[in-house]
This record gives C-alpha cells, structure tokens and sequence, in this order.
C-alpha cells in the first residue's frame, strides 16, 4: 500500500536532513494518501502511503510504539488477520481497527524473526527494534513487494524502489555485469536466477522468502520459507477434492477482496482469470459490491495467423463468461494508441530495469490505467493458476499411467481424451511413449559445440560463469532438447525463487503509480500448497487436462469455457501488426544500437547481426513469436536503459 524508505547510521550519527529531503523528493511522483517520517537520532523511517484497506484510512505510518520503543514501516496486505488475531490472542473488540502494520508489530513482538512464517499476504516492511539495537525486516515468499538496499561500512539504506537511493550521493550509479548476464543468457521471460542483485552494482534486493537482520553493523539476510506441501492431502473421494478446493480457492479470493475502493478483474478468456472472476463476483454480490472485468482485445483490423487451435481475440468466450456469471461491469480495450517503440522508454522508468514481457506492455500498463480511471483499489489476475489451480498436463500423466503398465486406465483415458479434443485415441501413443521413455528416442539430447550461436557475448559469459551459475538453477541453456521431467519442473518452479521476482517486481510499482493493487489468489500461499499436496490424478481425469479446475468451476463458468480443450488464447501475437507502422523506425534504432560499447560487450553481436539480416526486409506477423525478433526488441530495450540510466 506504499512506499517506504529509510536510513540508519551505524557509527551514532544523525541522519542528513539533506538525505531525508532527498529520498522524500524522489516519491513525490506517484500519488499518496499521507507521507509521514518518523526520525531518532541515528534511524529515519518514512512511508508515502496509499490507502487501500479500510483499516489502512487515516494509517500512522511509521508506527512508532513507544511502550515497546519498537518503529515499524511497512508496505502490506496482511491476509490471515482472523488468525493472527485469535493466536495473538487480540480483544475481538479492537481488532477492526488494528491496520496491518500494528498487526506486523505485534507479531513480531511475540515471534521474532519467526514472524513472517506466520503471516500470509503481500508484504515488505522494515522494523526499528529499539532495545535490541536492531533493525528486522522481510518480504513475502514469493516476492510480491520490493524491498531494495544499500549499505557500506558507515550507513544501511533501503526503499521499494531504486530511483530514490540512487539519489543518495554517497551510491555510485555502477552498471552490474552479473545482472546482465543472466538477463541476456536466460532464454525464457526470466530476467535473473539471483534474485539478490539489480542492475546497480552497489544496490542489492531482499529476495522473496527471505528476512533482513542489521544489528551492530552487520547484514544477515536468511530464507525463511521453501515451499512445499506440509503433507500429502488423501481424501474419500473426488467431490471430497472439489470442495475441499473450493473452500481454500474462495478463502484467499475473499482475502484480496479487502478495499474500500471498487474491485476489479483481469479477465481472459481461460480458465485461471474466469475461475477467480466468477468466485470474486459470487461474494461481491453478497456485499452489494459490482465487480469490473477488464480484457484486452486485439484492434478490427488485426488478421488471427494463428493456427487453428489458438485465438488472438478471446472476446467470444470473455463474453460467454460476463453473461454467465452476472454481477460484472465488462470493459475491453484494443489500446491502439499505444505504440510499441514509443512505450519503452516509460517502461523502463516504471519497472527501473529492462524487461521482456514487451509483447504485453501495452495492454498490462493500458488496464492498470483504466482500473485507476474506474477508482480501484484491488485488481485481481490468476497468474500463477498454469502450476496451481489449473495444473494438470494430459500427456505427461498417460506417459505416467504408461510406465507404469496401467493399460486399462491409460486406454479410458485416451478415448475420453479423444472425444473431449477430436481424433483418434491411438494416435497420441507415439507422444507419449517418447515422454515416458526418453531415453530410447532418437537424438534425444542435442548438445551445442560451443557457445557462440548464444545471445550472450562469450567473453562476458566466461567472465561471469553464467552458465554454471544458471545450472545451479535447472537451466542449460548449452542444451537444445530439454528432457526434464515436467513434474520436477513444477517442483523445482516453487522451490526457487527467480521465477518470483519479475512478477513482484511490475506489480509493485505499477501498484505505486495507479495507487491499486494487482493482487493473485492463485499465489496464496494457502492454495499452492493444496495443490502440491494432492494426488496428480485429480489433475487429469475423465479425457480432461486441468481437471480439478475444471470440476471445481462447474455451475461457476459457462462450459463453453469451462470444457474447452480445443482452443486456446494466444498473447502477444499483434505485436508486428503493431509496429508495422514504426518498422522503419525499428530497423534504424536496431541500426544504431551496434555503436552502443557497453551493449557490445553484453551481446553477440554475430547473432544480432544474422537476426536483423532475417527481419530487416519488412514485417511478417509470425516474427510477433520469433526468437530472432525478440532478440532484437531485447537488445532495443537494452540499449535504451543503458544509454538513459548510466
């Protein structure tokens, strides 16, 4: 709900009111309901606050207790309130008017650094404990909230974002190679694997699901969480599943639903967004509240290439979904009046990094302003639902049922699968005997000779042993054919930790500048583990992938949605169409990029060369999912925050 900031001076001395002005200056921009300090000696704390809970309306923040000497700032939605009331054994008299700050405090005063293990919801804070001379801080398990620092022998620093410790004379503006390697060598939308570092050599960042500890001039920064089932959930029977589900999926719907403000809802034509749709919409009604759907569609005159099993204009069945559920205010945009290369420079001033979500942009940062227009508080997305709600890859659990000689069972399922998709049951057999048996299929594993058709400078590579470093993490990216087992991805994707950080980092400040909160039921906490923790047949069952979802939203969504595994939406394929207007433009910025020393040294330029030679000649819709495209639209990207930011 804010932006927070502060200073301590380890050697006793008081903090620069010229450093204070400084880091207050720099959050002028983004609106605030309050800004407020709190200053001893030595330790500044401040908050530039967006109300956006009831609780939070008229928030002192900082908080300062003076019967404990315990200062808390925070940037916080606290979920389990109804729970950490009754362990924190708080009269049910005042607990409406504990804001979530208060809350923290308490906890922490009970717990400790266990606190965060007890909370549930998005958070970044930082506390002053006065008696122990210490300062704690933390940031929720998957990254929902920065929290960036910077410290030296004499001062700790930190804030939600980089720009205003950047204005901090004592910070060198020093570019970190190491970032960039990463960024430049992960070929996904992953933009580090180390989520510690920035882009700023001296800046670094609290990662997700980790607590900071600053106490007699040290830094000690821990995980506090891997994410795992707390045990396997076996119950009587499949409708056992569906409720038990239910009950969990609308608990953390009804938790993001705190706001004073109006709610919104990212809404696709899926699964995901249609499921947290229709459950938030289903309790607004009970409060006499309207829910505001938000969708993109693409502009009349874009062409679908798509084959036939995707759809770029998913408005068919986004409609489907409005008039199934009620209780909705639908709003679709086309945002033909953003343009792509225009975008990127505001981009990169909201996000204060590169990114490589551009095929989105436009539509991400146009519905956050439309939501803003429409005076939100919270908007809601199912995000993480593809490895939560809506898991359940059909192929990979017949090649399971394969392996394991379950003929009977593989053959039900492949005939209903058959009649749920069309086709002959049999011929899926091929597919799935290469997934369960790997190793017998021919040029199963192709290495590269070496690393110089990679995007990455080579130099820059070895000078940061980036591949070794990515490998750590399951990524090899030396590799062509990727054999890793499916179930073990999803697993390893909620045990680490980068695949967090991108999403915390654009919900947390495009929250900042439109004041409202992209909030994900599909990343509580409370959810994932249920869904790690029950049996992998309730995820494909009947001839149906994403089975549990789908049974759990019967009655909830239009079955024309619900049901479908025929067609699916396909993102980001308009982006030519949207730059064909611009390509002369795109063509001369890749032109002038090649003089750029510091992107000369980050990049191949062999390989930008041979994918500017394939594109340059004009546009063809398919470059919109091309890698040699994106290639050069990262490198544009690049080139434009380096030559702007250092």
């Amino acid at each position: 709900m804010s932006a927070i900031a502060g200073i301590y001076n380890y050697n006793k001395y008081p903090i620069q009111v010229d450093y204070i002005n400084l880091l207050l200056k720099q959050l002028e921009e983004f609106p605030a309901n309050s800004t407020n300090i709190f200053n001893d000696k030595n330790l500044f704390f401040m908050c530039h606050a967006q109300w956006i809970t009831p609780e939070s309306i008229g928030e002192c923040l900082p908080y300062y207790d003076q019967e404990k000497r315990i200062a808390i700032t925070s940037d916080a939605i606290i979920d389990n309130r109804d729970e950490l009331f009754e362990k924190l054994n708080i009269n049910t008299k005042i607990r409406d008017s504990i804001p979530d700050s208060q809350l923290i405090l308490i906890g922490y005063t009970r717990w400790g650094e266990e606190l965060p293990k007890y909370l549930i919801g998005e958070y970044a804070f930082m506390i002053w404990d006065e008696q122990n001379q210490k300062i704690f801080g933390a940031r929720d398990f998957s990254g929902s909230r920065t929290l960036y620092y910077y410290e030296n022998k004499n001062v700790f620093a930190f804030c939600t974002i980089m720009k205003p410790l950047l204005a901090l004379p004592i910070i060198k503006k020093e570019i970190d190679e190491q970032w960039f390697a990463e960024y430049i060598a992960i070929p996904g939308m992953n933009d580090t694997v180390d989520t510690s570092i920035t882009t700023y050599k001296h800046i670094k960042q609290v990662p997700p699901s980790h607590t900071i500890s600053i106490e007699k001039g040290r830094i000690r920064v821990s995980r506090y969480n891997i994410l795992s089932p707390l045990e396997n959930l076996v119950l009587n029977s499949d409708e056992d599943y569906v409720e038990a589900f239910q009950e969990v999926f609308q608990s953390a719907i009804t938790s993001r639903l705190r706001t004073f403000h109006n709610v919104g809802s990212h809404l696709s034509g899926g699964l995901d967004s249609g499921a947290v749709t229709s459950f938030a919409a289903r309790k607004l009604q009970e409060e006499r509240k309207l829910l505001h759907t938000f969708s993109y569609v693409p502009s009349t005159d874009f062409q679908d290439w798509t084959p036939r099993n995707r759809i770029a204009n998913e408005k068919p069945f986004i409609e489907s979904t409005v008039n199934h559920i009620g209780n909705i205010k639908d709003h679709y945009h086309d945002f033909n009046e953003v343009k792509p290369l225009e975008e990127i420079d505001d981009w990169l001033k909201i996000v204060e990094m590169p990114y490589k979500y551009f095929g989105n942009t436009h539509w991400i940062k146009g519905i956050f302003e439309k939501a803003y227009h429409n005076n939100l508080g919270v908007l809601l997305n199912g995000g993480r639902g593809n490895l939560s709600i809506s898991w359940g890859p059909a192929l990979y659990f017949y090649a399971t049922l394969l392996k394991k000689m379950k003929w009977i069972h593989l053959l039900d399922e492949l005939n209903k699968f058959s009649n749920n998709v069309g086709g002959n049951r049999l011929r899926l057999l091929p597919t799935i005997t290469k997934i369960a048996f790997p190793t017998f299929s021919k040029n199963r594993k192709n290495f590269r000779s070496s690393n110089e058709g990679l995007f990455i400078n080579p130099n820059l590579a070895d000078r940061t042993k980036v591949y070794e470093k990515l490998q750590c993490h399951g990524m090899n990216v030396l590799q062509q054919h990727d054999d890793d087992d499916i179930y073990e991805k999803r697993k390893r994707h909620f045990e680490d930790l980068y695949a967090w950080n991108a999403t915390g980092t654009l919900g947390t400040k495009l929250s900042l500048r439109y004041s409202l909160w992209k909030r994900d039921p599909t990343n509580d906490i409370r959810v994932i583990r249920f869904c790690l923790a029950i049996p992998e047949s309730q995820y494909v069952k009947n001839g149906m992938d994403r089975a549990l979802i789908r049974r759990a939203t019967e009655n909830y969504l239009p079955d024309t949605v619900r049901l479908n595994q025929r067609i699916r939406g396909a993102q980001g394929v308009d982006y030519i169409h949207r730059l064909t207007p611009d390509w002369d433009s795109f063509v001369e910025e890749v032109e002038q990029l090649k003089n750029n020393p510091i992107l000369n040294e980050f990049i191949n330029m062999r390989v930008l060369n041979k994918a500017f030679e394939k594109v340059r000649h004009g546009p063809r819709a398919e470059y919109s999912l091309d890698q040699d495209f994106w290639i050069l639209m990262r490198s544009i990207i690049m080139h434009r925050y380096i030559k702007n930011y250092y």
